[in-house]
């Protein structure tokens, strides 16, 4: 099976800024580009954080109400210096949560969730700057088409990695979702083959008919399968 890269899935053509751009340059960076975050990097184009709109929308939260109606806003002081920064380093979310080009969306996925972060700058082996990848981007691999994926679990998963008889087990997709349906040797491969195919980009879900010829779950302590 090929699991779709970050590589594959970045954008290579980077909108950065330095440690000294300007506030209402970053902001410009923002609209001019029309994209929601631009990373910052040193003078070795290593990314050392992150600027997005959150960050720049600080200052307009840190700001008192002329009309004396909203609260006056209670930050601690390190974000109150980040409302009050004029550069990018002062402002900027830091330190820059990174993926490299060779990890599958999974990984890249799991770093997203695990950082609350919505974008990772991507970086080589000396750390520079190379791409940026985006949830949206990661979600592009369910725009696979429904014959692509039927083909990956039918080809290369039951017959290319399981070695089943096509005449035993066959997968069915629609809107990404897999249908299996056909007769195993053994009760535990079920499992293993639903697994794999949850594994395939771009599906969305598992479930059929499976049946099996042994139940060789009987000798095991737990009867799991």
């Amino acid at each position: 099976m090929h699991h779709r890269t970050v590589e594959e899935l970045m954008t290579r053509d980077v909108v950065r800024a330095r440690q000294d751009t300007p506030f209402k340059e970053l902001a410009r960076l923002l609209e001019e580009n029309d994209i929601t975050a631009v990373p910052v990097v040193d003078e070795l184009d290593r990314p050392v954080g992150v600027v997005s709109e959150a960050d720049l929308l600080r200052k307009s939260a840190d700001q008192a109400d002329p009309a004396g109606l909203a609260p006056e806003p209670h930050l601690e002081s390190r974000e109150r210096a980040r409302a009050e920064g004029a550069r990018a380093e002062e402002v900027m979310s830091a330190p820059a949560v990174c993926a490299r080009p060779g990890w599958t969306v999974v990984e890249a996925a799991r770093l997203m969730e695990k950082r609350h972060v919505k974008r990772l700058p991507v970086v080589d082996e000396a750390d520079r700057l190379v791409g940026i990848v985006s949830r949206a981007d990661l979600l592009r691999v369910f725009l696979r088409r429904d014959e692509a994926i039927r083909e990956e679990i039918n080809r290369d998963l039951l017959r290319g990695t399981l070695l089943l008889d096509p005449r035993d087990v066959t997968a069915e997709v629609r809107d990404g979702r897999v249908t299996l349906t056909g007769i195993v040797e053994f009760r535990t491969q079920i499992r293993v083959i639903e697994q794999l195919c949850r594994g395939v980009d771009g599906v969305v879900s598992v479930s059929g008919s499976l049946t099996f010829r042994t139940d060789d779950t009987r000798d095991a302590p737990d009867g799991r399968t």
